[in-house]
């Protein structure tokens, strides 16, 4: 151990006499020593004292407190000596905590001093995590850069979850100096949830980045293997008489929209151009220093950079984040993921609540030959939300939300109507989780409920929707070993139109003609469903680590009124194992071998998917990074491909993947990644992508980073359509084609930084997606193993291309006459999305957004080549 700590110190600091090897092996010792203390910072009340917050540690009132320090190295040498030596003192008053930094550096002319926006973390930097309840679970972090740029996070779930949106109000200063960097914060008791007490106990923990070294040590040594963070903190003491500060922010808004577009002729609705004025208000009401109430009014700000674009042609729904700013705050309360196996899987995006229902796009769309001007959104009338945690470890969530009734205008023969497109409807969400024995155990619960005032509306959706669940944790041996899982069950009411068009719906299709243990009621009024997930694992010891456990969800479960499922009628069995070595070895600074699988079943009992993946990454001792991996798809039936058909046999193969990713402390570095699928039998699938990001830092002030993504697709089963040729369901065509599809796009991001508080940011992503689709066929016997006995291609005689209508007709027992028609599924999809972003936080708390956005949107001819249609 001592040899390995002496060469690595060697190798990277470059320091080298006798002496110094003897200053080595005792702060080796002394280190040793450290690692197994369980430290504790005491501080002292200023009474009276002032202190300037301007980054000079000279101000008196520091001299009441003594320094702490004996940090830790984290990474790259866990358990190793720091390169550099790192002090802090901790100091308040009756509304602040006070805290001074001295961060010692050899070299200060090459301190990296790199400028971004908030939560940047760019350069060097240090950080303090408090655990105000002392509930071993949850912490609030501030980070100060050396070029004095902020980064607050919220940390949840012992560690396992880093939430940067969270942004309170605190004030810092830095300088540099001769000895290194100093630095001064000053955060508000307000900004901090704790308990009311005579006597405040919390969890601390500081953690420094050495930029050059790319080092990270930390003042409370936990080990990376520990599978811990807040449960191993130290603790802060001597905080006495503190009084729960009054916290009252407000954030009004003023949006004022432009947009220009192509006039159409005889539509009211498109003149060429529209203008239109927002205003909306964000607040917040502390209650004590436990809970808080949020509410919002009109929250249409928040979302300033457009999501991604995507094709899908799946059939599944699109996950994308929330952004806006009330929903944001304390998410993590509120989200019940039903499943968040190690080893990944479809179903983990699952969840009871998904807060971008509230507010999305309108549930109908009127049927009419006249020009119609849609409501792209649902306007949020208002919500409010409560949150915080009790003394005794309970924390509570409560969140009421109402939006109003949307209505599209329609203009036939110059007249103007109206209809109703999304109707008023209600939102409630609460949560309750109580810890138990020092945050080593938890049990919850959560209910959800939609209702909606469906009256003369005309729309077949759920008059009512309601989700429960109950959730619990325990863990053992010092929290190295998890027992997990969770219950839900779900119910939706509304007219037998709106019932049965959910069991026909993609997340259901009860319609399967060869599912015999489904059946579409079309007299049912409600549907009941269950899912849950159990797990068991290891997360922390030496270097052996796994998860393995069941996730399920009945036929019947719904969730997407107010959450987000993917599908139901799933039973999965999955496995993760991990070896991991933290220990600098050979060309390695740390490496890890991954073991995964995965068994799929139907409700029926009916063996869906069996699936294993291996991989290996590591960090080498140039600090790059590497990895690659093998995903071999052993069997793939899948309910939903034909959408309502048959279960079908996916293609059985070997997908290989490898990224590498250069030293990200270069100002030129680059992140590479590829992606292969082979089938097992050859031409039937053909599926690689491609992605490279490039960064540039050329100042401290300003980065450019290009991001382009190449995919090909290459499918003989691809679906197209279905034709229903009588009324029995027995003599559906399952319509499906050979796809050629290729997708291509290019994220360009640059960032000027003027000051900490003053930002300017560039996005832009041009994609596009075409696809040629031929050799069009019909499913005649879906689970063939050979893939050329699943299907009958329609030959030449039997179809045949209309430009005119750009319809193929098919006479498929040629007898002259066109028994259907399929529309011509080619596409080509172009479009290009950009933002301009000014950031200007004139004081701290108080920030105003300039925003110029653009989205252009169209369609190109499919036979063309991917690249000229730029």
């Amino acid at each position: 151990m001592l040899s390995i700590l002496m060469l690595a110190f060697h190798a990277s600091y470059a320091q080298g006499p006798f002496e110094e090897y003897s200053a080595i092996l005792l702060d080796s010792l002394a280190t040793e020593n450290v690692k197994k203390t369980n430290k504790s910072y005491t501080t002292t009340a200023l009474n009276g004292q002032n202190i300037e917050i301007d980054g000079d540690l000279s101000d008196e009132a520091w001299s009441i407190v003594n320094w702490g320090g004996n940090f830790v190295q984290l990474e790259p040498i866990d358990g190793g000596i720091a390169s550099q030596s790192t002090k802090f003192k901790i100091v308040y008053d009756e509304k602040f905590l006070y805290i001074a930094y001295r961060c010692y550096d050899n070299e200060p002319e090459k301190i990296e001093k790199r400028l971004s926006r908030r939560d940047g973390f760019e350069g060097d930097w240090i950080e303090i995590n408090i655990d105000g309840y002392n509930d071993n679970q949850t912490a609030a972090s501030f980070s100060i850069t050396a070029a004095g740029v902020l980064g607050d996070e919220a940390v949840t779930q012992d560690g396992n979850n880093w939430d940067s949106n969270w942004n309170p109000i605190w004030y810092t200063a830095t300088r540099i100096d001769d000895e290194g960097w100093t630095a001064e914060i000053k955060i508000p008791f307000s900004q901090i949830r704790f308990d009311k007490k005579d006597e405040q106990i919390w969890g601390l923990q500081f953690t420094r980045r050495h930029f050059r070294f790319n080092e990270r040590s930390t003042w409370q040594y936990i080990s990376r293997n520990s599978g811990r963070w807040v449960s191993g903190f130290g603790e802060l003491r001597g905080i006495k008489n503190i009084k729960p500060q009054k916290q009252l922010e407000i954030q009004p808004y003023i949006v004022t929209l432009a947009e220009t577009f192509e006039k159409e002729e005889g539509n009211p609705f498109r003149t060429g151009s529209n203008s239109e004025v927002n205003v909306g208000l964000d607040g917040k009401i502390g209650i004590g220093n436990n809970f808080a109430l949020d509410f919002t009014f009109n929250p249409d700000f928040g979302q300033v950079e457009a999501d991604p674009s995507v094709v899908v042609l799946d059939g599944f729904q699109v996950f994308f984040e929330e952004r806006r700013p009330f929903f944001i705050e304390n998410r993590d309360l509120f989200d019940f993921r039903i499943s968040s196996s190690v080893a990944g899987g479809g179903y983990d995006s699952d969840n009871i609540f998904y807060s971008r229902r509230i507010g999305g796009s309108p549930h109908s769309y009127p049927s009419t030959n006249g020009f119609v001007n849609q409501p792209n959104l649902t306007s949020i009338v208002g919500a409010t939300k409560f949150s915080g945690q009790t003394n005794q470890g309970l924390s509570v969530g409560i969140l009421q939300s109402v939006t109003a009734e949307e209505t599209a205008k329609i203009s036939l023969n110059d007249e103007i109507s109206k209809e109703v497109v999304e109707p008023l409807t209600s939102y409630t969400v609460a949560r309750l989780k109580q810890n138990i024995n020092e945050g080593k155990s938890s049990i919850g619960g959560m209910l959800t409920a939609v209702n909606r005032n469906l009256s003369d509306s005309g729309i077949e959706i759920h008059k009512s929707a309601y989700t429960g669940a109950f959730d619990f944790e325990h863990t053992w041996k010092d929290r190295n070993y998890y027992l997990r899982g969770n219950l839900l069950f779900s119910n939706v009411s509304g007219s037998k139109e709106a019932i049965q068009n959910t069991q026909r719906s993609f997340e259901h299709l009860f319609q399967r003609i060869d599912a015999d243990h489904l059946e579409v009621d079309p007299n049912k009024t409600s549907l009941t469903g269950t899912g849950g997930t159990i797990q068991f694992g290891k997360s922390g010891g030496e270097t052996w680590f796994f998860d393995t456990g069941v996730t399920w969800r009945s036929p019947e479960l719904e969730l997407n009124d107010v959450g987000f499922m993917r599908a139901s009628d799933e039973i999965t069995h999955f496995t993760w194992g991990q070896y991991r070595d933290i220990e600098p070895k050979g060309m390695f600074n740390n490496y890890r071998i991954n073991y995964n699988h995965w068994l799929g079943w139907n409700t029926s009992g009916q063996n869906t998917n069996q699936e294993i993946n291996v991989n290996a990454q590591g960090q080498l001792k140039n600090f790059w990074y590497i990895g690659f991996g093998n995903h071999i798809e052993l069997k793939q039936l899948s309910a939903t491909s034909l959408r309502g058909g048959p279960m079908i046999r996916e293609s059985s193969g070997w997908g290989k993947w490898g990224f590498i990713n250069s030293d990200q402390r270069k100002k030129l570095t680059f992140n590479l990644f590829f992606f292969h699928f082979t089938p097992f039998q050859k031409s039937e699938v053909n599926n690689g992508s491609i992605s490279l990001r490039m960064r540039y830092q050329p100042t401290n002030t300003f980065n450019i980073s290009l991001g382009p993504r190449y995919n090909q697709y290459k499918r003989t089963i691809q679906y197209v359509t279905n034709i229903e040729r009588s009324a029995d369901p027995a003599d559906t065509r399952y319509i499906t084609a050979s796809i050629d599809q290729k997708t291509f796009n290019m994220s360009l991001r640059m960032n000027y930084t003027i000051s900490p508080n003053f930002t300017i940011q560039y996005w832009g992503q041009p994609f596009i997606s075409k696809a040629q689709y031929s050799d069009f066929k019909y499913i005649t016997n879906s689970l063939a193993n050979n893939y050329e006995e699943r299907y009958e291609v329609l030959d030449g005689t039997q179809i045949s291309y209309e430009s005119a209508s750009s319809q193929y007709h098919v006479d498929e027992d040629m007898d002259g006459n066109v028994d259907y028609s399929i529309g011509n599924p080619d596409f080509n999809f172009i479009q290009f999305r950009s933002n301009l972003v000014a950031r200007w936080e004139y004081v701290p708390g108080s920030e105003l957004f300039l925003v110029w956005s653009q989205g252009l949107t169209n369609s190109g001819d499919p036979t063309e080549s991917l690249i000229p249609s730029l």
